[in-house]
C-alpha cells in the first residue's frame, strides 16, 4: 500500500517509533471517519466486544469519528448467528454497515458476502458525509457518454465514447459537494452516487435534455461525445442488402456546447475536445471559437483515451493552461474538478438556488 500510494501505512501497534507518541491515539484523534474494508468477522467480533488487540481495533475502541464497515466472508460465516448478533450490535451503537453484495465467492459459494466495490464503498461515503466540498451548494450539469443516429430501425452511427470519463467527472463534481444532474448517453455504466441521472440517446434529445437545464445550473461541464451529423432521413423499414454501395445523406446536428455558452446569464461551460492531431492548436481554437470558460483536451487514436480506464489531458482557459499526465480517470477526474473549482470561484459567480431534485 505504502508503495503504490505513496502513503505513510501504519500496520504495527507495537511500532516503537510511532508509539513513543502514542501514535494510535493520535490516529484516533486524526480521524474524521474511519473505514474497514474489507471488513472480516473477526473484526466484526473485536468491535462487537470492544476487544482491542491490534493497531486496527485499538485505534476503533479510542476513536469518537463515524466508524463504516464493509464486510467480506463467506456466505456461510455471514449467515452465522454469532455474526449476525454482532451486525445488531454494531449497528445499534451507530456502525454504518455498506453491503456486503450477493454472488459468486473465491470458495465456490453463490450467495451474500462479497464485498461492495471500492468506487461504491466510497461513493456511498461521499454521499452521506456533510458538506465541506469546494462546489458546495453549486448546480453541475454534466453530459456524458456517445449519441446515437438511426439509420433504420436496426441501424444507427455513432462513436467509441465510453462515457467513462464523463461519469468519474460527475462523482468527482458530487465528492466535491456539488448538487449534479447527469445526461447520459447509451452506456453501460452505474449511476455515480448522489447523482441524478437522465439518459437519451440521439443528439437531438441529448441536446432537449441539456438545454432544458442549462439556464438553472451553474456549471456545465460538456463531456459527451455528441454526433456531429445525424442522417438526413431515418427509414421506416429495415434497408435491404441489394446494392453495391449505399449512400446516407447526413445533415449538421445542433451544437449543444455552442449554445449553453451563448446563453445570457448562462453558466460556466466546460468543454471537452477529443483530437487526433495538434490537441492544443484545436482545442484553443475550439474554446475561443464556442466563447467557453475552459476546455479539457485529449488526444484520441490506436491505444489512447477511449474504452480505458486511464487518460491524460491538457486543460486551457483564455490566459493559461494545465497539463495532466496519464492516470486512472477516478483520479483525474478530481484533478479536473478541482481546476474547475479554481476557475469557477475565480470567476466569482454565485450559485444559483439549490434545485431540489426530481421524483425520478
Amino acid at each position: 500500500f505504502q508503495a503504490v500510494s505513496g502513503r505513510a501505512v501504519r500496520s504495527d501497534l507495537w511500532d516503537e517509533q510511532a508509539e513513543d507518541a502514542m501514535g494510535h491515539i493520535e490516529l484516533a484523534r486524526w480521524a474524521d471517519l474511519i473505514l474497514v474494508a474489507p471488513a472480516t468477522a473477526n473484526i466484526m467480533s473485536q468491535l462487537a466486544t470492544g476487544t482491542a488487540t491490534g493497531l486496527l481495533t485499538t485505534l476503533c475502541l479510542a476513536s469518537e469519528a463515524p466508524l463504516a464497515l464493509a464486510p467480506a466472508m463467506n456466505q456461510a460465516m455471514w449467515k452465522n448467528a454469532a455474526t449476525q448478533d454482532n451486525l445488531k450490535t454494531l449497528h445499534d451503537r451507530g456502525v454504518r454497515f455498506i453491503g456486503p453484495g450477493t454472488g459468486s465467492q473465491a470458495c465456490g459459494d453463490v450467495g451474500p458476502g462479497r464485498m461492495t466495490e471500492p468506487d461504491d464503498i466510497v461513493a456511498a461515503l461521499c454521499t452521506d458525509a456533510p458538506g465541506t466540498g469546494r462546489l458546495q451548494g453549486v448546480n453541475v450539469l454534466v453530459s456524458a457518454g456517445p449519441t446515437r443516429e438511426p439509420i433504420d430501425p436496426v441501424r444507427y452511427v455513432s462513436n467509441r465514447s465510453s462515457g467513462k470519463m464523463g461519469f468519474a467527472v460527475a462523482q468527482a463534481a458530487a465528492r466535491a459537494g456539488a448538487n449534479v444532474t447527469l445526461v447520459a448517453g447509451p452506456v453501460s455504466l452505474d449511476t455515480p452516487g448522489g447523482v441524478e441521472r437522465i439518459d437519451v440517446e440521439t443528439a437531438a434529445q441529448m441536446s432537449d435534455a441539456v438545454l432544458d437545464r442549462a439556464a438553472r445550473c451553474d456549471i456545465y461541464i460538456g463531456a459527451a461525445a455528441i454526433s456531429d451529423y445525424r442522417p438526413g432521413v431515418v427509414q421506416e423499414q429495415k434497408i435491404k442488402k441489394k446494392a453495391a454501395t449505399l449512400q446516407v445523406d447526413m445533415v449538421k446536428s445542433s451544437d449543444v456546447l455552442a449554445e449553453v455558452a451563448a446563453l445570457e446569464r448562462g453558466p460556466f461551460t466546460v468543454g471537452f475536445a477529443a483530437e487526433t492531431e495538434k490537441l492544443e492548436e484545436h482545442a484553443r481554437a475550439k474554446l475561443t471559437g464556442k466563447k467557453l470558460d475552459m476546455i479539457v483536451g485529449n488526444l484520441v487514436g490506436e491505444g489512447l483515451c477511449f474504452d480505458r480506464d486511464d487518460n491524460s489531458v491538457l486543460i486551457l482557459w483564455s490566459d493559461g493552461s494545465k497539463a495532466i499526465d496519464r492516470m486512472p480517470k477516478t483520479q483525474l477526474a478530481d484533478r479536473i474538478i478541482d481546476t474547475v473549482a479554481d476557475r469557477y470561484q475565480g470567476a466569482a459567480r454565485a450559485p444559483t438556488p439549490i434545485r431540489q431534485p426530481s421524483a425520478s
